[in-house]
């Protein structure tokens, strides 16, 4: 799905600069409000919302769908601001007094009339158009509340609304980030170091990618993806890992992707499955697995030589895991449905366990920006507790001598040093090793074997990984 996002931006310069038909295109403009209502409902992620939205409206149109994503992911990116925005010029009504088809188009309205100009210029044939879309759309009774609003929020200075705020509140909104998280983060990073942080955690990072050698010799498979337009350099001191540079068409359409040469894949997610370090024959444990990221990464370390069992609980993302497996050419690795909370089934030990368990996602607010908006302060305890469960589960799994993998793509000290402190404690027969390559910052808390990255000093996601060996 974040193939979306990318197609996108090119979609949206076009839109920006000459093509208002695209703005006012229906369907684009109803799979985007009924989005944003199923996520303000249910508190769903963008990719699934949208899924549901398309098959509720049996959409086919794949231009509006790739445009409707984009404007869903960048409004929720920008969704407090955008809030405070409205509530300060329809007050003193509220957004949410509105119901949530009107919720959604203020927030799209806001979006792209302001936030894509950087809130200085505005286009009023523009603005008009989206308001008709939007009668068709959601019925011109149902738009009488709010039309009177709407010159109103194009001309609307953003300026006053910010210097009206108090310090801590203006960095939230100025961070598009929750204040107590901005907080967190000043307690974990210094005042300075967490500006930076929260400012560049929504700027997506740099597409990578992941050859594919178990399809092919490396230095052929690089010459096949430059033949068709796209420029890399290489990720170090990763294996197999590259940064695209340029691409002249979506990767996804290139012959090279469609045959399973290579794997967009972020460099953190591949710094995690190479900190395995798997060899050929090796049985390892991929907990967590779908959907298949790290399991066809550690059978191509693997030469695809060995065995993996991949183990997760939800039988819909496990079909994805099948369909990943196939297509990378992966012939090692079974897999079985299960709850890591829960006792693991009698599949003995392993070499290595890898678990990447679920987590706050703190370190992809910008590939998931409806996380940051879901998460408090309770949620950070309640996915500590679920990983302890996780880990706990897994170290008996694991041979003497063999090594147990913990990574999470959050920031938190609670969802990683502490809850390796905590395990470390129970489990005396473990121990933290040094990770080969060296990458990212050293582990909080004087864990100095774990590793740390994060995305304005590494250009990727946020992530933790510790690797723990169980002695012989």
């Amino acid at each position: 799905m974040y193939f979306l996002y990318l197609i996108f931006k090119s979609y949206l310069a076009d839109c920006v600069q000459c093509s208002c038909e695209f703005i006012v295109l229906k369907n684009a403009w109803t799979i985007a409000i009924e989005t944003l209502s199923w996520i303000e409902m249910q508190r769903l992620s963008e990719h699934v919302a949208l899924v549901k939205t398309i098959k509720q409206l049996n959409e086919t149109n794949s231009n509006a769908i790739r445009y409707a994503y984009g404007l869903v992911v960048e409004t929720i990116r920008y969704q407090n601001l955008i809030d405070k925005f409205i509530n300060t010029v329809i007050a003193p009504k509220k957004i949410e007094e509105f119901n949530l088809g009107i919720q959604a188009f203020l927030r799209l309205y806001v979006y792209q009339t302001r936030v894509t100009k950087n809130w200085t210029k505005y286009n009023i044939q523009e603005a008009q158009n989206i308001a008709s879309t939007a009668r068709s759309i959601l019925g011109w009774k149902t738009m009488i509340p709010i039309e009177p609003y709407l010159g109103f929020l194009l001309t609307q200075k953003l300026q006053p609304i910010l210097d009206a705020t108090d310090d801590e509140e203006r960095l939230s909104l100025e961070t598009l980030q929750q204040p107590w998280f901005v907080k967190y983060c000043i307690n974990l990073l210094g005042p300075e170091e967490a500006a930076i942080f929260l400012r560049t955690s929504n700027t997506p990072p740099p597409v990578y990618i992941r050859i594919n050698t178990i399809k092919g010799n490396l230095d052929d498979i690089l010459q096949k993806i430059a033949a068709e337009g796209v420029k890399l350099q290489k990720a170090e001191p990763l294996q197999n890992i590259y940064k695209v540079s340029e691409f002249k068409q979506p990767l996804y359409t290139l012959e090279s992707f469609k045959a399973g040469l290579f794997y967009v894949q972020d460099k953190a997610s591949c710094f995690a499955a190479q900190t395995a370090a798997p060899k050929s024959g090796n049985k390892v444990l991929d907990i967590c697995a779908a959907p298949g990221t790290k399991t066809t990464y550690l059978a191509q370390l693997m030469q695809n030589q060995g065995s993996i069992t991949s183990i997760d609980f939800s039988k819909r993302r496990m079909k994805t895991w099948k369909q990943e497996i196939n297509y990378m050419g992966v012939t090692i690795a079974e897999a079985i449905t299960a709850n890591a909370c829960l006792s693991l089934p009698t599949i003995g030990v392993a070499d290595i366990v890898v678990l990447d368990p679920p987590c706050t996602s703190t370190g992809v607010f910008a590939k998931q920006p409806s996380a940051k908006w879901r998460l408090s302060k309770n949620s950070i305890e309640n996915m500590a507790e679920i990983q302890w469960q996780m880990i706990t589960n897994c170290a008996q799994h694991v041979v003497a001598g063999g090594y147990l993998i913990y990574s999470t793509c959050s920031v938190t000290v609670e969802e990683n040093e502490m809850v390796i402190e905590r395990f470390l404690e129970v489990h005396p027969d473990f121990r933290l090793v040094d990770i080969v390559p060296e990458f990212g910052l050293p582990g909080l808390r004087g864990l100095v074997q774990c590793r740390r990255l994060y995305p304005h000093l590494h250009e990727c996601n946020g992530f933790f990984v510790a690797k723990l060996q169980k002695n012989c």
